[in-house]
């Protein structure tokens, strides 16, 4: 307990209450709300401790801070009141984040002030564009209402920037859930399904089904070094670049060229990604590039699986890269298995009790058992497998498969 210029000041009962002031705001659910309880909160918690009584919420509007609600005791016939960014005590407060006036100090502009009815006040910048100003009664120490503010404004701060992440992970998913899609294409006499699992709520994984024309169906997996947003936004620009190329008429290879020449200039250029492109016709070829990715599997209905591997380097690195195409010869029975490498790098169990990764052969044998049913079944397959294998952990990386099964007649 301390008494100061005749205020006496419990500090364990000020530091609980500032801790359920905190607790209250981080419950809050949206930036305006996070703003309006805080303000309401710390004029409720600490009237009597700080000597708080009426609350202010001021907005930047260009080279003003205009009072947009009054709280408290505060007057309303002041809403609307414009206080110039140069007005010396909002110029310390941007210096510093908080501050504290009174009639006494030579800043505090006391015509202006009276218009408030302020005799003292405490205020704190929160975000980029708002000002938290409060009225304080007479007889509470400058230092105690400073120090619970600067607790209070640091603790809005982060919870206003956690907020703005999350509407930039929203924006993200609906930008990643727009390009992905929402069913395998009809084409022909093929069955194909694809499936994307994000280890963050938006990944660095995609695939895309492209219809060329009524013969040809391009067909894409990539992945983006990393995950999360950086990654999201990535798979964004090949999304675009893939199809712009697809869109002029280019031919497969000069297709891959292109995209990575715009992902090599892109502003993220530290990063890199491995894709496969192939387009399948109605008959059964299936040309492709192998932009260093986890060659994808040719699985035939008799002999043994085949990787794909004809390209070249991952996209990104190397401005003028150079890409070779791979060619097969889908017919009724065969599969084809394209993966990221967030499936085969999954870690588990063998049944000796030892670590390692589910690799290609678990993934290649899930597939085999299932390679009757149709594309969608066998995705699904693969996934309860992974399941059983990891033991539910979750997974350390953005998971995808794409299936594309020629069925015999009668299957």
């Amino acid at each position: 307990m301390a008494t100061v210029e005749g205020a006496s000041v419990n500090y364990r009962e000020l530091m609980k209450k500032v801790e359920q002031a905190v607790e209250a705001i981080e419950r809050a659910p949206d930036t305006a709300e996070t703003i309006h309880s805080a303000i309401s909160l710390i004029i409720a918690q600490f009237r009597d401790e700080l000597g708080l009584y009426a609350g202010r919420l001021y907005r930047r509007q260009g080279k003003h801070f205009v009072l947009e609600k009054v709280f408290g005791e505060g007057q309303e016939a002041s809403v609307g009141l414009k206080v110039p960014i140069t007005y010396e005590p909002v110029q310390i407060l941007l210096d510093t984040g908080v501050v504290y006036m009174d009639e006494c100090d030579p800043e505090f502009d006391k015509s202006f002030e009276e218009q408030l009815g302020v005799s003292q006040f405490a205020a704190i910048e929160v975000g980029d564009d708002y000002i938290l100003a409060f009225n304080v009664a007479p007889g509470h120490h400058r230092e105690d209402v400073l120090f619970s503010l600067g607790i209070l404004r640091h603790i809005l701060n982060q919870k206003l920037r956690e907020e703005r992440l999350h509407a930039i992970f929203r924006e993200a998913r609906k930008i990643q859930a727009s390009i992905l899609p929402k069913r395998a294409p009809a084409f022909g006499p093929f069955d194909l399904a694809g499936a994307n699992e994000p280890v963050e709520s938006v990944g660095g994984d995609f695939f895309d089904f492209v219809a060329l024309s009524d013969k040809i169906l391009g067909i894409a997996i990539a992945d983006v070094s990393g995950h999360g947003l950086p990654a999201a936004l990535q798979t964004r620009d090949i999304y675009m670049g893939l199809r712009m190329g697809l869109g002029r008429d280019f031919k497969i290879v000069r297709t891959v060229e292109r995209l990575n020449r715009i992902i090599h200039e892109s502003t993220l250029t530290s990063r890199f990604v491995s894709m496969f492109y192939g387009e399948l016709e109605l008959h059964g070829a299936f040309i492709y590039v192998n932009a260093g990715h986890p060659p994808p599997y040719y699985v035939p209905a008799e002999g043994e699986p085949r990787p794909l591997e004809e390209g070249g380097t991952v996209l990104g690195p190397v401005a003028d890269a150079t890409y070779e195409r791979g060619f097969v010869i889908m017919r009724p029975g065969d599969l084809l298995v394209l993966y990221t490498d967030g499936v085969t790098e999954t870690r588990g169990r063998n049944p000796e009790g030892a670590w390692e990764e589910y690799g290609t052969a678990r993934l290649l044998e899930a597939v085999q058992a299932h390679r009757n049913e149709p594309a969608k079944a066998i995705i699904d397959a693969v996934h309860e497998d992974l399941a059983r294998f990891s033991r539910d952990r979750p997974a350390a990386d953005d998971r995808t498969l794409v299936v594309v099964r020629y069925p015999q007649e009668g299957r």
